[in-house]
């Protein structure tokens, strides 16, 4: 097999394993109990409006997509995990919101050039494992003179110590796949889409999670609905002492977090035009 051919399969079976993890436990239940606010953020922050053509990246169960379409916005939700958009089907019929849904790797967008007046991705295009390679195509997908918004935790915030608390516990990232919490660093993103773009704004926000009372039912919950969370400690299912490390670990980090009956999750939110001829 030759060195290009080694490469194309190693990247569809890093694909298809986090296709898998996307789909275990419950993120729809993430999405709607926890961050629900996020999606509504970004989409003010696009100012979409009726008629735009909208993309969202890595939109899982629609946190983004369906605000988007309910403010008139003609939406195609793509995500690489078919059971997350199974999902956002099913909700966005019961919220009267209309939209598309496809199913497309961040990195190999299906889309010819500067189809979407607006693109944008909620805490997902973030997991793509090649940065620059998703930046890439979520602006060329973009008009010239059109917006791109990007909803990113921190690596400083609590989902970002969340990650950073997990690594260690996590077998070693495959060659060339960089950390998520990295699109919350506004030199990294700045540094992707180079002078691709213009008016850049960067807000640094948080959410307020008022959902957990205890760090244990914050712990649980991960456990149980988040596919990262789950991955790892599937990672270590034979292995008592780490998995009591880890449980414990991801209990002190939410119990440190904790301050009045909630946390505060800090996000980075940047918009900026594409830039190009037609951008006026």
């Amino acid at each position: 097999m030759s060195e290009t051919a080694d490469a194309r399969e190693a990247d569809r079976a890093l694909k298809a394993k986090h296709r898998t993890m996307w789909a275990l436990g419950d993120y729809p239940a993430v999405a709607r109990q926890v961050v629900a606010a996020l999606g509504p953020a970004l989409v003010e922050a696009c100012a979409v409006k009726d008629g735009d053509q909208v993309l969202d990246i890595a939109a899982g169960s629609g946190n983004a997509s369906i605000p988007a379409a309910l403010a008139g916005g003609d939406v195609v939700a793509s995500d690489l995990t078919p059971e997350l958009l199974a999902v956002g089907r099913q909700e966005a019929e019961a919220r009267g919101a209309t939209l598309s849904w496809q199913e497309a790797d961040a990195e190999a967008l299906p889309f010819e050039d500067g189809t979407f007046d607006t693109v944008m991705s909620c805490v997902g295009v973030m997991f793509a494992p090649h940065h620059q390679a998703a930046a890439d195509e979520l602006v060329r997908v973009c008009r010239p003179g059109g917006t791109i918004g990007l909803l990113s935790w921190t690596p400083e915030g609590f989902i970002g110590q969340m990650f950073a608390t997990m690594k260690p516990y996590a077998p070693p990232p495959p060659p060339g796949a960089q950390p998520p919490p990295l699109w919350g660093k506004e030199e990294h993103v700045r540094a992707l889409l180079g002078d691709r773009v213009t008016d850049v704004e960067v807000r640094r926000r948080t959410i307020r999670v008022d959902m957990f009372r205890e760090p244990e039912e914050f712990r649980d919950f991960f456990k149980a609905a988040y596919g990262p969370t789950i991955a790892i400690y599937r990672n270590l299912a034979d292995d008592p002492e780490r998995t009591a490390a880890l449980d414990a670990a991801l209990t002190d980090l939410a119990g440190s977090a904790l301050k009045d009956g909630g946390m505060e999750w800090e996000y980075l939110l940047l918009t900026a035009r594409r830039g190009g001829a037609d951008a006026g």
